[in-house]
């Protein structure tokens, strides 16, 4: 697996700084297991991608949680294997959007009163955390959690 290019400036930029350390978190985390040859092909090609880049900036930046999102998704998707805490926070979302709101809604409808459309989000939030902390187990048990916790 390629390895991100040393930057000389990078400690200039904080948000750069933790970005660039995140992103070289995921990759060591990345290589302690064996990949098929397309998804290390997709390794390879996100880290070139960044080598390419020679300003550290907001693009940078950006460029950097892009290719760490595309490479978490790939893996999640094609490997079924996620970071450390990724399905509670995608479940909480989840839970409020899909539980917590329509809750909201019908609490407000039933009382006449849609200012208590608020109980259903931190109701849908601990729905959600639930869901997700338990696929997060199960994951764990399983062997398919990397030792990498995305921020």
């Amino acid at each position: 697996m390629k390895k991100l290019i040393e930057r000389q400036t990078i400690g200039e930029n904080i948000k750069a700084y933790d970005a660039y350390h995140q992103f070289g978190k995921l990759l060591s985390a990345l290589e302690l297991r064996q990949w098929p040859s397309e998804t290390m092909s997709l390794f390879n090609q996100e880290v070139e991608q960044l080598n390419a880049i020679e300003l550290v900036d907001s693009s940078f930046v950006k460029s950097l949680k892009r290719s760490e999102n595309k490479v978490v998704k790939f893996i999640e998707k094609n490997h079924k294997i996620a970071p450390k805490n990724y399905y509670r926070k995608l479940w909480m979302i989840m839970g409020i959007s899909g539980f917590g709101i329509p809750l909201g809604v019908f609490v407000g409808l039933s009382f006449g009163n849609m200012g208590m459309i608020g109980l259903g989000f931190p109701i849908g939030m601990a729905v959600g955390i639930g869901v997700g902390s338990k696929l997060d187990k199960k994951a764990f048990t399983e062997g398919r959690q990397l030792d990498f916790e995305m921020k």
